[in-house]
């Protein structure tokens, strides 16, 4: 499970921008409870009418609350039958819980609908959120009782992004395509750590055209971290009335939050559940294949790993985390010196001193790890290595390495770089190494732990059991190793990878 813990209040908005939503329901609500009057926050919502005929179970006051969170391009007042959704999300908050549970069910699940075997995402295009709820409560969790639904459009997702300032992001790799090529939509993104804006971040959250869904919730999920480092709740405070118009002119949800005691009773058990850490369960999934035959290409269907695994995974999502005693910052940063252990890893200084060769002449010092993941290669512009058909050779120039600026959230330039180094492109399994002048990027804000190895004090950021990154930090830089989106590396290796950061002459 992953476990991003919680530094700033605010609840439920730090996964709402991450599951393709922004500052979903809660998200604005949670800061403005107290500070507008609840008839204000409904006439918002009433901006966009409430959906009808939905099967969701209103809660007693003060119990747990499950909540559907979904991220479509459709239109209130318009037919589903042309409409998508991209992210299928559900929200656990139980007052007993020290985590607010999240769990992220893919779009390409096998279910069986009234026209026949599709797609999950096919319920919403057919029967809209009625035909969505009842096939995740007869077919995927038994058990499931939907207390609020919240459905999101894409144009909502934009201008929300816009109206917080944007959101810095771990690229972890180059993000092609042109629809004059392809059936997929458009994306033009360059790896490493860079601000994103509106269409870019909606382009970067539904990117499926050379992963997977596992994928593309996990980035999902990651965007939800980065979000939540740079925007506290001061800044939601502020700018309290931007975001709820946009949230009422882009979101419809069930008519229980267009009432007053419907707000209320929500509003009570999200700020019970402020400061509370967020717990991401994932879906148990496997791929099925899905080759071309004569009749064309065969539906792509994931489908669970059995059903044992899908109902523990529900279950878990449904029970609420026993608080566990917090461990000091001091305590944290006497531990002992910790041996490096090179399981799992393969020299290849070679490799990253060509990769800084090809940086060319830096102001910002470079570094590059001896040690890389063993099966794992450098990506190089030069050789085409990690290039994606139909791609054109020229449209990589420069991505493998990277040499940039990053602009920081103080209007100073800084002089940054990006290694990426692949496992499974297929996979979307993608690591990399990051450096910059600027001293206090904002995904460096929570650090969860640190490691002293070979001489370096690491900082340690985790998901939940996995470190998703190891940041070192010199008189002129900041260095950080970036795991897969899907944590393919070890604790070990990620640490390892790091303390074996050597600087280019």
């Amino acid at each position: 499970m992953r476990l991003i813990p919680s530094s700033r209040g605010g609840a439920l908005w730090r996964f709402a921008l991450g599951a393709a939503i922004v500052v979903a329901f809660t998200a604005t609500t949670t800061a403005v409870a107290g500070l507008l009057e609840i008839k204000q926050i409904v006439s918002y919502l009433n901006e966009t009418p409430a959906l009808k005929n939905v099967p969701v179970k209103l809660p007693a006051p003060g119990d747990p609350q499950t909540i559907l969170v979904i991220g479509s391009d459709h239109r209130a007042g318009t037919s589903y039958n042309s409409a998508n959704t991209d992210t299928m999300m559900l929200i656990r908050l139980n007052a007993s819980s020290s985590t607010i549970n999240l769990l992220s069910i893919p779009r390409d699940l096998q279910v069986q609908l009234p026209d026949g075997m599709s797609k999950l995402n096919a319920a919403y295009s057919e029967g809209g959120p009625k035909l969505l709820i009842d096939t995740l409560k007869q077919q995927v969790f038994p058990g499931l009782a939907v207390n609020h639904i919240v459905d999101v459009n894409f144009g909502g997702f934009e201008d929300l992004v816009n109206a917080i300032g944007c959101v810095y992001t771990d690229v972890d790799h180059r993000y092609y395509n042109n629809t004059l090529q392809t059936d997929y939509s458009s994306i033009d993104i360059q790896p490493g750590y860079q601000k994103l804006c509106g269409p870019q971040a909606l382009e970067f959250v539904r990117f499926r055209h050379t992963d997977s869904d596992i994928v593309r919730n996990a980035r999902q999920q990651d965007f939800i971290r980065w979000a939540k480092d740079q925007y506290s709740v001061n800044q939601l405070i502020s700018n309290r009335g931007k975001l709820l118009k946009i949230f009422g002119a882009h979101v419809q949800t069930d008519h229980s939050l267009h009432t007053s005691d419907g707000l209320i009773n929500l509003f009570n058990l999200v700020l019970n559940a402020d400061g509370h850490g967020i717990k991401q369960i994932p879906f148990p999934a496997a791929f099925l294949p899905c080759p071309v035959t004569a009749a064309g290409q065969t539906p792509c269907y994931v489908v669970p790993t059995s059903t044992v695994a899908e109902q523990a995974a529900f279950e878990a999502f449904m029970t609420p985390t026993v608080p566990s005693a917090p461990s000091s910052s001091a305590a944290r940063h006497k531990r002992k010196p910790t041996k490096l252990s090179d399981a799992g890893l393969i020299a290849d200084a070679s490799d990253g001193r060509d990769q800084a060769i090809a940086l060319g002449e830096r102001t910002l010092p470079v570094y590059y790890p001896k040690l890389i993941a063993d099966g794992s290669q450098y990506c190089a512009s030069l050789t085409g290595n990690c290039d994606e058909l139909p791609n054109l050779d020229s449209d990589y120039a420069g991505a493998y390495p990277r040499a940039y600026e990053i602009h920081g959230q103080d209007g100073a330039v800084y002089p940054a770089y990006r290694m990426t180094l692949v496992i499974n492109a297929a996979l979307g399994e993608y690591y990399g190494v990051q450096g910059t002048a600027w001293r206090h990027p904002p995904i460096l804000d929570d650090i969860n732990g640190t490691r002293r190895v070979e001489g370096k004090l690491l900082d340690l950021y985790q998901s939940g059991a996995h470190i998703s990154l190891v940041a070192w930090r010199t008189t002129q830089g900041t260095y950080w190793i970036s795991n897969t989106l899907i944590d393919t590396l070890s604790n070990s290796e990620m640490i390892a990878i790091a303390a074996s950061l050597t600087r280019h002459r």
